[in-house]
């Protein structure tokens, strides 16, 4: 072989795994995107029981792969929506899931990936539906991952011969080469950070011939189990010991299956022969699936003990994020469903009060590691935002009084405003990490003195609007000016420093760079504390409160709901022409003008009227 020749087949076999792992990638991208929000509604429905969260682990796993799953299950935990005892089953659920999918790529279909490829562009680029859209993407995806390891065997298949010597480290036909060749295989897979592109490159190798025993692909596929734990684990770093112990588990339970499949070698061996006689590929498909479904069906009854060995293997003082007070059976009584959601706001906001403190921090020193852990914030934010709009959305199928209706709304609006007070929290955040960047951005001590000073002020605000939902049953309406009094103090205070901002600026006391990353920390923090007003006008409104008497009283569900007459869109879309809604010409002679001579004077933008 020529220099060239060589040079050219190394890239062929790099180009044929670059489409495998790209096609991968599309293809489980596009299936979460068709999902939606599914997955996340059905990882949550897997807290009712170990089998639910091991059949609702499985479905995830299949479209998203383990890494994926255990990470978005690691986020979870992060955010209190589900303890660590509720993910250990879904984290089994998701190995058996990608096996799954395994199985499917090793069936022999890479000479229809060229139909797969036409008619997933075809879906995405003609039908207008966007859950087929996806859905197209997802065959494109599919086609792109057969074509690559098609490209792969058709690089090695002519070099066989030569590349056996250079394989020949990876094999099980002793306990050596077996630790040999997992190990090898897991460096590789993180190195890749997917157990999907390995197994996938083990596939090809055996469609060139290059391995030719089930013991040489069976130390791939079990270095890759241990491989691919490196994703959740590096996502988890930032967030809390909970999280960090789900993606522990993730990787405990791959190091115990590796092990059992080693201590019963000849009996696995034995199973894949016997499935799939004379078809190598749907052996080591099959070792793959049989390893996960063992060692999921020996830990699952003795998860309670699993779940202490990995608290023994992650020992920290660090506090566990409190659980969710969002109980399925507390929809049964509204009253109580109410409270618990005045709880969860409440823990929302102490998330924000925590992001406050690290902001801070970042003024000042700004470090990846405090960066980092303000994004995980934010994330749990985001996380128990979703998660208490689909509860919310629940309990309106019961029957509401017209009280609870309405404090439904307000706790909805209260909702929405932490979740904006977050992204506006982690955005500072954001403006510290670039100012820092810049030598030109630093601020003259005197003017930072009145910048910190104010993001100070705006911190009380938010404190004093966690505290609001801390009170007590009639308590809501009280508490509420304390935060308003406590805006009223900010926004005189901002409005001083905004004027001594500018006259620097003018004065030439801050450079331009400087004075606008002064502008983007102000107009943050006076947007979160026009939300905590917003918060407190909700918190001011006469049926915002809990009513004790009703505490236990047990609603049933919504009657159903007669559908009223359609509106007639012609009707409205005439209407939508006019430059006005009303023209006199509508009205009766004996009627007054609708059309007011002069506009009435309009609220502040992004701010709620006075109740």
């Amino acid at each position: 072989m020529t220099t060239t020749h060589i040079t050219l087949t190394l890239f062929q076999v790099l180009g044929g795994l670059s489409l495998f792992i790209y096609g991968m990638k599309i293809m489980t991208g596009s299936l979460r995107a068709a999902a939606g929000n599914s997955l996340r509604s059905i990882l949550a429905r897997a807290t009712r029981s170990r089998v639910h969260g091991t059949v609702f682990g499985t479905t995830v796993g299949f479209l998203a792969h383990s890494g994926a799953a255990v990470a978005m299950l690691a986020g979870f935990v992060n955010a209190g929506v589900m303890t660590l005892e509720q993910s250990i089953a879904p984290v089994f659920g998701a190995n058996i899931g990608t096996s799954l999918s395994m199985q499917l790529i090793s069936f022999h279909i890479a000479d229809y990936c060229w139909a797969a490829i036409g008619i997933g562009f075809l879906c995405e680029a003609l039908i207008p539906s966007d859950r087929w859209r996806k859905l197209g993407g997802a065959l494109i995806g599919f086609g792109l991952l057969f074509l690559g390891m098609e490209t792969i065997s058709t690089a090695i298949a002519p070099h066989k011969d030569a590349l056996a010597p250079l394989l020949a480290h990876i094999h099980g036909d002793t306990w050596t080469g077996r630790l040999v060749g997992i190990s090898l295989a897991a460096l590789f897979t993180a190195l890749l950070t997917s157990s999907g592109a390995m197994i996938g490159l083990s596939f090809a190798l055996v469609n060139a011939g290059v391995f030719t025993e089930l013991h040489q692909v069976a130390v791939v596929i079990l270095g890759a189990h241990i491989g691919t734990c490196i994703v959740p684990i590096m996502a988890s770093l930032p967030m809390c010991i909970g999280a960090w112990r789900v993606a522990i588990s993730h990787l405990l339970f791959n190091v115990l299956n590796v092990l059992l499949m080693l201590l019963a070698w000849p009996l696995f061996t034995w199973a894949c022969t016997v499935t799939a006689p004379d078809n190598l590929l749907r052996q080591a498909a099959n070792l793959h699936t049989f390893v996960m479904v063992a060692a999921t069906l020996i830990f699952l009854p003795i998860i309670g003990l699993f779940t202490r060995l990995v608290r023994l293997t992650t020992p920290s003082t660090q506090p566990t994020p409190t659980p969710s007070f969002l109980e399925d059976k507390l929809l049964a009584k509204p009253e109580q469903a109410l409270a618990a959601v005045i709880q969860e706001l409440r823990r929302m906001a102490s998330v924000c009060v925590d992001s406050m403190m690290l902001n801070g921090e970042l003024i000042l020193t700004p470090t990846r590691k405090l960066f980092r852990r303000l994004l995980s914030n934010e994330d749990v934010i985001n996380e128990v935002r979703l998660s208490m709009g689909d509860y919310l959305n629940r309990l309106t199928q019961h029957y509401l009084s017209r009280r609870q209706t309405l404090f439904l709304q307000h706790l909805d609006r209260c909702m929405k405003d932490i979740e904006r007070i977050g992204d506006h929290i982690a955005h500072i955040g954001e403006t510290s990490v670039a100012r820092f960047k810049d030598p030109n951005a630093m601020i003259p001590e005197d003017l930072f003195r009145v910048w910190f000073t104010l993001f100070c002020t705006a911190k009380r605000v938010i404190v004093l609007m966690a505290h609001s939902f801390d009170s007590d049953t009639d308590a809501f309406q009280n508490t509420a000016l304390q935060v308003l009094r406590a805006r009223d103090a900010y926004m005189i205070q901002s409005m001083d420093a905004k004027a001594e901002f500018a006259g620097a600026a003018r004065d030439k006391r801050i450079t331009p760079i400087g004075g606008y990353y002064l502008s983007r920390y102000v107009e943050d923090l006076d947007r979160l504390v026009r939300r905590a007003k917003s918060i407190a006008f909700a918190e001011r409104q006469p049926d915002f409160r809990v009513k004790t008497a009703k505490l236990s009283r047990k609603a049933n569900l919504a009657p159903s709901y007669t559908p009223q007459s359609l509106v007639n869109p012609k009707e409205y879309l005439e209407l939508l022409q006019r430059e006005s809604p009303f023209e006199d010409d509508d009205l009766p002679d004996d009627t007054p003008s609708r059309i007011p001579t002069q506009s009435p004077p309009q609220p502040p933008p992004d701010e709620p009227p006075v109740a």
